[in-house]
């Protein structure tokens, strides 16, 4: 098949590219590209210039904020987004709850969370892993019993990305304990984190930051409006959330952006009578990265351009797995330039080790993550081996 991109395509990615790169703060792209914090105000002020010019949702419904768009132009301005540096649409906001409020929410729902989802105006987390149900999130605990107007829930979730900045949060409660099906009797519930008795608490990770948490709910009183759908059909709305959530998830704007960083900073460092980048060795490491970014630029064009009936393709498993082994490679990549540069970590003035130098350490250990949400590794190899393969 051809995978040239059509020349309306090439001047959508045009527009797009022009957008990211001279709408959106320097600063916030730089800071972004360099693997430094942009705290949560870069991150608002982000998906609101992007919002404001419809680039926010454009996977949405139109009538909600969405564009008629066809899957190649959504994976141009994905991979255009990624390669400018721009934060990503909050993943909780665009790709996780406003999907599921706009597919299966109430029209009240609709209206009172899509406008401030999409803006921003609510930052939502996800709860849904629990201690004892990650990969087995069936098998969750946390309990919501109906109580007149309201449901009342006890139970924990843990691993709840940035709840510290997250104003709501949308929880998987079991609502009917004597179900035939584990995955039968469990509820899709918004719940405000202001509600008395919800905790949430930190969790110190290996990168030394504070990422996620774990959050607690104690006889937390949620007004039963606030169920999304049907009562005992939140895993149904949970599968649409996680197909939503494994779009895009290749991150190869992300993958391309940090080797291009290791050849430039490469090419500084002096080895022999060259510099690193004439290194053999270090040559045929990038050579086989950008073979590999190459190829699987291309399967993941094959599958957004066999995806215009909307169906799941089991391909996108290879996406994910690939993608993931590729943000990490190139991080690896990366920190190995770095050298001992990469050990220090805010270490101030006193030290010599410049700042993009301490990040890649940290930044190395904390994208060991990625291998394993929106579906391990090795979920994805089993569902390539059944699916793709036969096995």
């Amino acid at each position: 098949m051809n995978l040239a991109l059509t020349d309306e395509e090439l001047a959508f990615r045009d527009e797009m590219r022009t957008f990211f790169t001279t709408q959106i703060p320097a600063e916030i792209r730089e800071r972004y590209a360099r693997g430094e914090e942009v705290g949560k105000e870069g991150f608002i002020e982000s998906q609101r210039i992007l919002n404001a010019n419809g680039l926010a949702t454009p996977h949405w419904p139109v009538e909600w904020g969405g564009r008629d768009w066809t899957p190649v132009q959504k994976h141009i301005w994905l991979d255009e987004l990624q390669l400018a540096s721009v934060p990503e649409p909050l993943a909780f906001n665009t790709s996780m709850v406003g999907p599921v409020i706009a597919a299966f929410g109430s029209q009240e729902q609709k209206e009172k969370f899509l406008p401030a989802t999409a803006n921003l105006d609510i930052w939502w987390c996800q709860g849904f892993s629990e201690p004892e149900a990650g990969s087995d999130l069936a098998s969750l605990k946390t309990r919501a019993v109906r109580d007149g107007d309201d449901y009342v829930i006890n139970g924990q979730k843990t691993w709840t990305t940035l709840a510290q900045h997250a104003d709501w949060i949308f929880v998987l409660a079991r609502t009917n304990p004597d179900a035939p099906k584990k995955q039968a009797g469990i509820s899709f519930i918004l719940v405000d984190l202001k509600t008395p008795g919800v905790t949430v608490r930190p969790i110190k990770l290996i990168d030394g930051g504070h990422e996620v948490n774990e959050v607690f709910f104690e006889d937390v009183r949620v007004p039963a409006e606030n169920l999304v759908g049907e009562e005992n059909q939140g895993w149904s709305y949970a599968k649409f959330l996680l197909g939503n959530e494994r779009a895009g998830v290749t991150r190869l704007g992300f993958s391309k952006v940090r080797l291009a960083q290791a050849k430039k900073r490469a090419a500084e460092i002096s080895v022999g009578e060259g510099t690193l980048l004439d290194d053999p060795l270090f040559a045929a490491r990038i050579a086989e990265l950008e073979n590999e970014i190459v190829a699987l630029e291309l399967t993941q064009l094959r599958v957004v351009a066999s995806s215009a009936d909307g169906k799941p393709n089991p391909a996108s498993s290879l996406l994910k797995l690939r993608g993931s082994e590729l943000q990490q490679a190139t991080l690896e990549l990366l920190t190995d330039v770095a050298g001992p540069d990469s050990l220090p970590f805010a270490a101030g003035d006193g030290i010599s080790s410049p700042l993009w130098a301490q990040r890649t350490a940290p930044t190395y250990l904390n994208y060991r993550k990625v291998s394993i949400y929106s579906g391990s590794s090795e979920v994805q190899r089993s569902i390539i081996a059944s699916s793709i393969l036969g096995l």
